[in-house]
């Protein structure tokens, strides 16, 4: 089996077991997409859908942002980690949006990682997610997943990974396929253990199928 037939069969799987594949951010505007996605560096989801909530009121608009200080944005993003950090680039990316894009998040690879603070894992989900382009989201679930299937061996190098899929997956379906992924690995393909046993990879996986045998 090549790796593209198996793309297309772990494709298919997800797909039946996530119907619905959905970004756990929540946001209203690409502006709110990019700003969460950041927050979500070293935090969970769920710890960023209560922080932005707060965030968002406080600055409801581009125009608001760039008229904030680190030092406020800061204050509002405390418990996301890294706040200092994080308020600087978040303050960054939007006076670079309001004075290089014409106060439009941009809607390439290219443009979106000249922001402050955004890398391919960012970009990728804001050209996928709010532009319709086909896009390869590597975040932690997805490069572990590809490990175990079989898409790569041994590298957490999400670029090497990027790549690997980008060859495999229907361009149509990368971008939810990398969602389902985000689900799949929270509650089966954990970093923990692989539930191979109730695993709906586990007839094309290559670490289901060797678990599966053992059994």
């Amino acid at each position: 089996m090549t790796k593209k037939e198996l793309a297309k069969l772990a494709v298919e799987a997800l797909k039946q077991e996530y119907p619905d594949a959905i970004c756990s951010l929540e946001y209203r505007d690409p502006l709110q997409l990019l700003i969460a996605t950041r927050l979500s560096a070293q935090c969970t989801d769920a710890r960023v859908n209560l922080v932005t909530p707060g965030l968002f009121a406080r600055f409801p608009t581009l125009e608001a942002f760039c008229e904030g200080t680190e030092e406020e944005i800061g204050e509002l993003i405390r418990s996301c980690g890294f706040y200092n950090t994080k308020s600087k680039d978040i303050l960054g990316m939007c006076k670079m949006i309001r004075d290089d894009f014409g106060g439009t998040v941009p809607d390439t690879i290219e443009d979106l990682t000249k922001l402050p603070g955004v890398g391919r894992k960012t970009a990728n989900l804001i050209v996928g997610d709010i532009y319709g382009k086909p896009a390869v989201v590597t975040d932690t679930h997805c490069i572990r997943m590809a490990n175990r299937i079989g898409f790569v061996t041994d590298t957490t190098d999400p670029v090497q990974v990027e790549r690997a899929l980008v060859k495999v997956l229907p361009p149509e379906e990368s971008n939810d396929f990398c969602h389902r992924c985000v689900m799949h690995g929270r509650v089966v393909c954990t970093a923990r253990k692989a539930l191979c046993e109730v695993c709906c990879l586990q007839d094309v996986c290559r670490i289901g199928k060797k678990t599966i045998k053992q059994e």
